[in-house]
């Protein structure tokens, strides 16, 4: 029988700590209240958390330090779940699961719009009229694929519309020269797309969710003719599913980084997947879990000063996502699968600024491009300089 810890905490006392590596749980208050601070350049506001609410999560499922301090604001009673105990405790409670998930979903929402403030300086609605922007960024970057896709689901919001003429036309010259993948959804379970194909459009709407099985793609958004790479994901990520808990508008555009294979997941496998396939909810659980930590981590970077900075810890930031580990593989060298430009383009460099930057990382001590990709000489060192940045000098 599952047996959880009851734990209390004194009015002032530090629950958990920015930053200290006691990640292996996570707690749900019972009683009291608790303000989570994040010292660090985020501009993240403090957040109160009372009865019901989940705190620490980030961090046990993630696998990384806390990225938060936690106070007791009164006295505080809380149960203490170890990461090892979470199968266990959804098997016959799905509900709590689908809790956690669905506030994950809805604060990865909120980072989203923070990121794209802070990184691109602006925010984008959630409108169909963003549709039309998305397309018409692509056609004049010449991806002429996720210019027509993104056209042809413009269309299907906004039949009617000022740019709706001008919209049908461009999808209708397009389709003469390229050929995009799923322009509606099937019934199939197994997607293939090729590179550069795009799997679904920001403000559009879906009820879908994805696992890569083969392949990369790449998560992205586009703010007054800039674009930002939130996230490329790999084999065994899941992505698209906060439009299908939430049932809003995507919050971002996903398109194939490589040749893809992909699962497709709607609600109705997903439902029974929730109550069937505790296993399966622990792997959500722990893909949002590690976006999230990604995410608070991109903020930060958004406060640095200079590109070079921003590149520097974002290549950082890519490492730092596989976990290596310091203490016993020291000196290590590490070939990526990241160019120069894909760090320009997560970090929100201005297209016109691009290329100062690409040089600039091209030529730092820390790394040398091998066949077009970064290959890192020494990612201590990087991880180290990295954190010199974001502390400010």
């Amino acid at each position: 029988m599952l047996q959880l810890k009851i734990s209390r905490f004194q009015k002032g006392s530090y629950i958990i700590v920015e930053g200290k590596d006691d990640s292996d749980r996570f707690y749900i208050i019972q009683q009291g209240t608790i303000i989570c601070n994040k010292s660090s350049r985020s501009g993240i506001a403090p957040v109160k958390l009372g009865p019901g609410d989940f705190l620490g999560v980030v961090s046990c499922f993630s696998g990384h330090l806390q990225i938060e301090t936690a106070i007791a604001q009164t006295d505080v009673t809380a149960i203490c779940v170890q990461k090892s105990q979470y199968p266990d405790l959804i098997v016959n409670n799905t509900g709590l699961a689908l809790k956690i998930i669905k506030s994950f979903a809805n604060r990865m929402r909120e980072m989203n719009e923070m990121l794209t403030k802070a990184t691109l300086k602006g925010v984008v609605a959630d409108s169909n009229e963003q549709i039309f922007n998305v397309a018409n960024f692509y056609e004049k970057q010449g991806y002429f694929n996720i210019a027509c896709f993104s056209y042809y689901q413009y269309l299907k919001t906004r039949p009617v519309s000022q740019r709706a003429q001008f919209a049908k036309q461009k999808y209708q010259t397009l389709k003469q020269r390229v050929n995009p993948v799923y322009l509606e959804p099937t019934a199939e379970l197994q997607r293939k797309y090729p590179k550069d194909a795009m799997i679904f459009s920001e403000a559009s709407k879906g009820a879908e969710m994805f696992i890569i099985q083969q392949g990369d793609v790449a998560i992205s958004k586009v703010v007054d003719g800039n674009e930002v790479t939130l996230a490329v994901l790999h084999k065994g990520d899941m992505f698209g599913e906060m439009a299908l808990l939430e049932n809003k508008p995507r919050s971002a555009s996903a398109i194939a980084h490589s040749d893809c294979v992909l699962m497709v997941v709607n609600r109705a496998n997903f439902n029974q997947m929730v109550s069937t396939q505790p296993q399966m909810i622990t792997r959500l659980t722990t893909t949002l879990s590690e976006r999230l930590w990604s995410m608070y981590r991109q903020l930060e970077n958004a406060s640095l000063d200079t590109p070079i900075e921003k590149m520097i810890d974002m290549l950082s930031l890519q490492i730092e996502k596989t976990k290596p580990d310091s203490k016993t593989m020291s000196n290590k060298s590490i070939q990526t699968d990241f160019s120069a430009q894909d760090i320009a383009n997560m970090c929100g460099i201005p297209q016109d600024h691009q290329g100062t930057a690409i040089y600039a990382l091209q030529t730092d001590n820390h790394i040398k491009i091998v066949g077009g990709k970064i290959f890192i000489k020494d990612y201590n060192e990087l991880i180290k300089t990295a954190a010199f940045y974001r502390k400010g000098k």
